[in-house]
């Protein structure tokens, strides 16, 4: 049993039985042809669709799948996801982060947050110049800010703590 959501909004409960795939309950029946790695041609309820896996992360289980040039983003979750998250202990419990730190030496030339913000997962933390080079760092995960540790125009040095969560 698996568990597809398009687009953070559209819910489909995908099975397999020995006829084939279950969608929502209901036997779906198409025909999938590889044209070449990444590219399939499928036909389904007598109409032809062209589709291109774009980018896929497994470690999240996201793909972007391009179908007749129109791009959707797939999250698939697995039985042990569901069941993980049956039990109240989603992915993203694992992903709480306590700081961030300087990933090299630098200049720290614009902060994103300030005590209190709340950030999510790929949020903007700050600007960090090395190099001659802007770097943004983001947030790996969900938190609130609790103490900012540097200030614009700090230089800082590798494995130094920036923010707290």
């Amino acid at each position: 049993m698996f568990k597809a959501t398009v687009n953070n909004k559209t819910n489909f409960d995908i099975a397999e039985d020995e006829q084939g795939f279950l969608v929502n309950g209901q036997p779906i029946t198409w025909d999938v042809a590889t044209l070449a790695n990444g590219y399939f041609h499928i036909l389904y309820n007598g109409k032809s669709y062209r589709a291109e896996i774009v980018k896929n992360d497994p470690e999240t289980k996201t793909s972007t799948v391009k179908i007749n040039s129109r791009s959707y983003t797939v999250s698939i979750k697995d039985r042990f996801d569901l069941l993980l998250e049956k039990m109240g202990m989603s992915g993203a419990a694992g992903s709480k982060i306590n700081s961030i730190k300087a990933p090299m030496p630098g200049l720290i030339i614009d902060l994103k947050v300030k005590e209190g913000d709340s950030v999510k997962a790929g949020d903007p933390i700050l600007i960090l110049e090395a190099m001659k080079m802007e770097n943004i760092i983001k947030s790996t995960g969900d938190a609130v800010v609790k103490s900012v540790k540097t200030k614009k125009g700090d230089s800082v040095e590798k494995g130094q703590i920036l923010v707290e969560f």
